[in-house]
């Protein structure tokens, strides 16, 4: 099987089959934060809030970030040791079994796909804000016109809007954190005149005023919001220079993302009361909505836009990527791995918007049911994916031990192996058993279980035609 896959994969050697590698460390920075800080950010923390409790949502963060960082160091070591574009499930294939690269590609694609559509629907509900007589679907489409092209022209230009999209972000965010706490410290007034109290939400329902067992409940909406980190690994065949850029994308995004996340969610959960919070509005826009500055809804509709638009330009690029690897390997039609003289995959974008398309249709229907639904089966699919990263690195250093090779010839090397992943696969599993708890996010193991025995299914048949469709063809 593996020199089966060996020889597909050496079609693509070609160097008009090759992505060209033209992203630089800080493209690779912000492209990380940029599918981070999204609708998971700017809607989901308000659900967590409000079942987790302040304290709770606090915890739960905290543990995100541990999570998304042992995952990320497994990452970085298997990204640098093979820096391939759709790299997640051909890591998979190669040290667990075959079939499970194709379901976490798949997977994968499912995510973004998934994510795209609320992502296109929430910048629609923003612009209506400011245009109420224009129908959301018509911005809608105009906004995947944007995030299409923005994909097409170039990896290189896809790169540096996203670079612009994302900057606008993390300065947003870093002036809410300073405003915020401001606030809280009784330095700015609220609306009425009044200073914020001390944390009087933290301790007003109790430090954690329904358990500690919605936090596990919860971790699959937190792992949701710090999905997209990943991308750092979809992205290593295009980065110049990866042994140097992935390790330092990865420890400076860790950094931030703790700053950004935490930071931020401290400040909501301070100046937010529990029964305030929900997905129906952003949070952040009720926060500011209590404090007195001028033109705070419109500056803040303004920049959820630009991050849900950031959040959709990133996943278009992943979901495509995963399209064109999939194609790459032999696995799908070898149209999806053509690349345009630019080096872009269009017909894998191409496709992808269109499974975009399918989940935003879904969120129009009934947009306020559906939403926390689509992100939770998105949260689910990227933590399995998060699943597969752990497991991949475990075996690939156990298999790269065994083989005699000297550890030190790593040029990134995790630390405290086998702890890490070990650890990290141990969390992820108990966040997607905590989803069997939450009937508001069930969905998501009703959906993703049956999706995953699918794609095993899937991949058997498909192999097992091929083999003997190969063994025809020899035979004649």
């Amino acid at each position: 099987m593996v020199n089966l896959q060996k020889s597909k994969v050496s079609d693509s050697e070609k160097p008009q089959n090759r992505f060209k590698r033209s992203m630089k460390t800080r493209h690779l920075v912000m492209l990380s934060l940029g599918g981070v800080i999204g609708s998971g950010l700017f809607f989901n923390s308000g659900y967590i809030i409000a079942t987790a409790g302040p304290a709770g949502a606090i915890i739960a963060y905290l543990i995100g970030a541990l999570v998304v960082y042992l995952v990320m160091l497994c990452l970085g070591e298997l990204a640098v040791s093979m820096p391939e574009t759709g790299a997640f499930h051909t890591y998979a294939a190669r040290y667990i079994s075959p079939a499970t690269g194709y379901t976490v590609a798949w997977l994968y694609w499912l995510t973004w796909a998934v994510a795209l559509g609320s992502s296109l629907t929430a910048a629609g509900a923003c612009m209506k804000q400011w245009f109420p007589n224009v129908d959301i679907w018509i911005w809608c489409l105009i906004f995947c016109c944007i995030i299409f092209i923005l994909n097409v022209i170039t990896t290189r230009f896809f790169a540096e809007s996203e670079f612009w999209f994302s900057f606008i972000k993390v300065i947003t965010i870093i002036v809410f954190i300073i405003l915020g706490s401001a606030a809280i410290f009784g330095f700015i007034p609220m609306k009425d005149g009044t200073p914020a109290p001390f944390f009087s939400n933290l301790t007003a329902s109790g430090w954690l005023p329904n358990g500690i067992w919605p936090i596990i409940m919860t971790m699959v909406a937190v792992n949701f919001a710090f999905s997209g980190t990943e991308l750092i690994g979809i992205a290593a065949g295009e980065t110049v220079n990866p042994e140097k850029t992935i390790p330092l994308a990865i420890k400076t995004t860790i950094i931030r993302l703790i700053i950004f996340f935490v930071g931020t969610i401290a400040v909501l959960s301070a100046l937010l009361p529990m029964d305030q919070a929900g997905v129906v509005q952003s949070p952040f826009v009720q926060v500011f909505s209590n404090i007195g500055i001028p033109y705070v809804a419109d500056i803040f509709n303004f920049v959820i836009l630009t991050a849900i638009l950031s959040a959709a330009n990133s996943g278009l690029y992943a979901s495509g990527r995963m399209l064109w690897s999939l194609s790459n390997q032999g696995t799908l039609p070898k149209q999806f791995a053509q690349l345009s003289p630019r080096g872009v995959p269009i017909i894998a974008l191409s496709v992808s918007m269109l499974g975009g398309l399918l989940a935003l249709c879904n969120s129009v229907i009934a947009p306020d049911t559906v939403f926390l639904a689509l992100n939770a089966i998105s949260g689910f699919a990227v933590v399995a994916v998060w699943l597969s990263i752990c497991a991949s690195h475990y075996f690939f250093r156990r298999e790269y031990l065994r083989s005699g090779k000297d550890i030190t010839l790593l040029k990134y090397k995790a630390p405290f192996y086998p702890y890490v992943p070990i650890i990290g696969f141990i969390m992820c599993l108990i966040a997607c058993i905590g989803l069997a708890f939450d009937p508001n996010q069930r969905i998501a193991l009703y959906c993703g279980v049956p999706f995953v025995i699918f794609c095993f299914i899937a991949y058997h048949i498909t192999h097992n035609y091929k083999t003997k469709r190969g063994e025809i063809d020899d035979h004649h």
